[in-house]
């Protein structure tokens, strides 16, 4: 099984917010998101739920594209998001995750948000932690 391409197909969340990615390299990972009007939570700003739920995206899919070699998948054990800047309607995000440290179980990977329609600008920044287990416990066959 191609642990990655079941991730695609089974993320239903991430397909209903409009968010999809491409994994650089195993550990590094650009995720991409253009905001709508479903996403906003004021007139003009964006949920910061949204950009949580996309910065949890960014780092676990830094560490699942580690882990997914090894035929194992990840969970969320934590993270610490930064909110730099509002996000508004038509912007064009790019998440950039890469994994920092990898140990047996517990990885850490760093994230970024920025805004590529506005210069760059800095949205988010975090740090998370994710645990790696075996497929069978998400319910998966290997």
């Amino acid at each position: 099984m191609d642990i990655i391409e079941q991730y695609i197909k089974d993320n239903q969340f991430g397909q209903v917010l409009g968010m999809h990615f491409r994994i650089q390299e195993p550990g590094l990972v650009h995720y991409f998101l253009t905001i709508n009007q479903s996403h906003l939570s004021t007139p003009r700003a964006v949920h910061g739920g949204v950009i949580a739920a996309m910065m949890d995206g960014v780092l676990g899919v830094a560490a699942l594209s580690k882990t997914a070699l090894e035929k194992r998948i990840v969970s969320t054990v934590e993270f610490k998001i930064n909110y730099l800047s509002p996000s508004l309607v038509g912007d064009e995000l790019m998440g950039i995750g890469k994994v920092e440290s990898q140990g047996k179980r517990l990885i850490v990977c760093s994230g970024d948000i920025i805004c590529t329609n506005r210069g760059n600008m800095a949205i988010a920044k975090a740090l998370g932690t994710f645990n790696a287990y075996p497929l069978e416990k998400a319910g998966y066959n290997k």
